[in-house]
């Protein structure tokens, strides 16, 4: 039986604004945080109520172990905690938000056949209005991913999506959305340039 019901290794923007929605229907003592720099990690827990630890202990201790370092980082972590996944003896998945990896090229560097969901969220997760493309891998049973869909319900639209449209979708809801701010706020700097108030 896991400690912890979400786990997340990383704290940066996108982990932290899983980690807030997740917050929202999950008591805060079902999640535990870790992070690079651990001051990061306990500074998010202490906002949200929530464990920190290392990552060898979220890949002990949580049931959904969410990988939240950037692609380059990616196998220096799991091979850090491949010993420890291979030591569980009870039910885990895990869950990818890195670009340009797949489920089968995850599980392989985890060092095991292992359950994995592949997610690409974007930042408005934080505030319930994210989308949230995913996909899992064939070891993910039906009932693990209605409970990971369950529990993340909170950061927005969950959307199903086959892995080979991953990369698409992540350049459009991923990215696409902060070039069009910058047009937005491009203009509305025009107008302010022109005498317009920017409150206007």
């Amino acid at each position: 039986m896991s400690a912890y019901t979400f786990g997340f290794i990383g704290a940066g923007n996108m982990g932290a604004a899983l980690a807030r929605a997740a917050c929202r229907t999950l008591p805060a003592g079902e999640i535990i945080l870790s992070n690079r720099t651990a001051a990061k990690a306990e500074a998010l827990a202490g906002e949200l109520g929530c464990a920190a630890g290392d990552n060898r202990t979220v890949a002990a201790e949580a049931a959904y172990i969410f990988l939240g370092v950037k692609p380059q980082m990616m196998a220096g972590l799991l091979s850090e905690i491949a010993p420890v996944l291979a030591e569980r003896r009870d039910s885990f998945v895990l869950v990818t938000m890195a670009a340009g990896l797949t489920m089968e090229r995850i599980a392989a560097m985890a060092g095991g056949d292992y359950p994995v969901i592949r997610i690409m969220p974007n930042t408005p997760c934080s505030v319930g209005a994210g989308l949230t493309n995913y996909t899992a891998n064939s070891a993910v049973t039906p009932d693990a991913l209605e409970t990971f869909l369950h529990y993340l319900s909170a950061s927005g639209t969950l959307d199903p999506l086959d892995e080979s449209l991953i990369e698409a979708a992540t350049a459009i809801a991923g990215c696409g959305g902060a070039y069009i701010l910058q047009i937005m706020e491009g203009l509305a700097d025009g107008g302010v340039a022109c005498g317009l108030p920017r409150a206007k």
